[in-house]
């Protein structure tokens, strides 16, 4: 990033346009021809434009991309792509050996007259960086904020060129990249949740890394990959799910964690209004668990995030720090399907602490609102003492006598639940003791964590495992 300098939107399109290599269509679907609009008029379109198409009329669009249920979805933005592209290398064999084409779709929904929806949209490009090779794609899904439906189309036409032009000049820098998305934008004004990168050209490229580093560079709040690694937008994915949350450093999974889940999974099948065969669980690591200094530790990050996904669970990283604006933000993904909680006791404590909440002018009461005001409840695992005896709900130390008619009233209304810890012996296993046992070589971590993770730990060398340690465990 150093020495980068902002460009402005009319400059990069006109050099894209000038740069005789550079040559493709545009297909535009929803927000009229704001990206193409803007490389015309530039200047010296013809040198880079070959055909623009807005398909706007579902017949014609079905006609010439295919029948879809869902026109401003992924599957449909890959349909578009496909087709564009294919025309390009079809009808331009004769400038294969000069040009580096690419086709830029979108299909895009944005604020209606009524103003009853909410702005957003698919964006993709397929590229060449070098003639005659295999194509690339970059794909990316946006969440558009401005209050008037013209404001988004520009916004849209913005985001466009800064794709072409940051492909084209800062595709080895992931991190420049990402961050010239927003160039000429106003903070806010578009959330970019998802953005895919692959091809041949980017082999080496981790999505799980640009994945962290939209939620690092304040393009998004939160955002979501599957146990494969495979990136996913958080809309489509929690669609129609009831979602159960487990929020940790996970540095490593240890036993407390999987009962935690286990416990807390066993009595939110049990709830009345939901579907267990659509029920999506999330283990969910926050900026500030994968921080250290002030720096995030990239291949720490990956070996957290490897073990989760070696069990078969989905991640999201995200910037909420407190417990009420995650579940605003996953509430508005699952709209009124169960939300479940799974948290520490002492965790629950910190959440009835008022001073936590002194940006908001309700204070602690305007918080339990957003997070208690939704289909949500909260899953609460024991603690052990120093003594022996259970920290619980029951006998939770809170700072103020009200708070305690508060929390009653919320484990009445069944907002809060107790669960119970399936082996009292693992809660004297802490994370970090398992990490400086492993640094340190000694014998026993093992038995902290649970076997696929241990395996795991050893065969890659994660969080300083030696050789020695694998050698005395064998």
């Amino acid at each position: 990033m150093a020495g980068y300098r902002q460009i402005g939107i009319s400059e990069k399109a006109l050099s894209i346009n000038l740069d005789p290599r550079i040559y493709g269509s545009f297909a535009e679907i929803g927000a009229g021809q704001e990206v193409s609009a803007n490389f015309f008029s530039a200047g010296g379109a013809s040198g880079t434009i070959a055909v623009t198409t807005s398909a706007y009329d579902m017949k014609i669009s079905d006609s010439v991309y295919g029948a879809s249920q869902r026109y401003v979805a992924e599957p449909r933005l890959m349909t578009m792509l496909d087709k564009e592209y294919s025309n390009l290398e079809t009808k331009l064999q004769h400038r294969a050996k000069e040009s580096m084409f690419f086709s830029f779709a979108n299909t895009v929904e944005v604020l209606n007259y009524y103003k009853t929806n909410k702005g957003h949209g698919w964006i993709g490009l397929r590229f060449q960086l070098n003639p005659e090779t295999p194509p690339n794609d970059c794909v990316l899904h946006v969440i558009m904020h401005d209050n008037d439906s013209l404001m988004q189309q520009k916004a849209l036409g913005r985001i466009g060129v800064n794709l072409i032009y940051g492909i084209y000049h800062y595709a080895q820098d992931p991190e420049l990249f990402i961050n010239s998305l927003l160039d000429g934008l106003g903070h806010g004004r578009i959330e970019i949740d998802m953005l895919r990168l692959t091809g041949p050209d980017f082999e080496r490229i981790d999505n799980r890394l640009l994945t962290m580093q939209l939620v690092k560079n304040g393009l998004t709040d939160a955002a979501m990959f599957g146990p494969e690694g495979n990136v996913l937008q958080a809309s489509q994915a929690l669609y129609k799910k009831n979602i159960l949350m487990i929020r940790g450093r996970f540095r490593p999974l240890t036993h407390v964690n999987l009962d935690m889940l286990k416990m807390g999974l066993k009595e939110f099948r049990k709830e009345e209004d939901i579907e267990v065969d659509r029920i999506q669980i999330l283990f969910e690591l926050t900026l500030k668990d994968l921080s250290a200094e002030g720096k995030i530790d990239e291949k720490d990050f990956l070996d957290r995030v490897d073990i989760i996904c070696s069990l078969g669970y989905t991640v999201m990283i995200s910037n909420y720090q407190k417990y009420y604006t995650l579940v605003s933000n996953l509430s508005d993904s699952v709209r009124n399907r169960k939300l479940g909680v799974i948290l520490g006791v002492d965790n629950l404590r910190q959440i009835f602490e008022d001073k936590y909440y002194d940006r908001l002018k309700g204070r602690l009461l305007e918080a339990f609102g957003i997070l208690f005001g939704r289909n949500v409840k909260l899953y609460v695992y024991p603690a052990l003492n120093e003594d022996g005896t259970m920290r619980t709900i029951e006998n939770i130390q809170l700072e103020d006598e009200p708070l305690y008619h508060l929390l009653n009233y919320l484990k009445d209304t069944q907002k809060i639940e107790e669960i119970q810890c399936s082996n009292k012996d693992i809660l004297n296993i802490f994370s970090n003791d398992v990490v400086q046992k492993i640094k340190e070589g000694k014998e026993g971590w093992e038995f902290m964590v649970p076997s696929i993770v241990a395996n795991r730990i050893k065969e890659n060398r994660l969080f300083g495992c030696k050789e020695e340690s694998i050698s005395n465990s064998n």
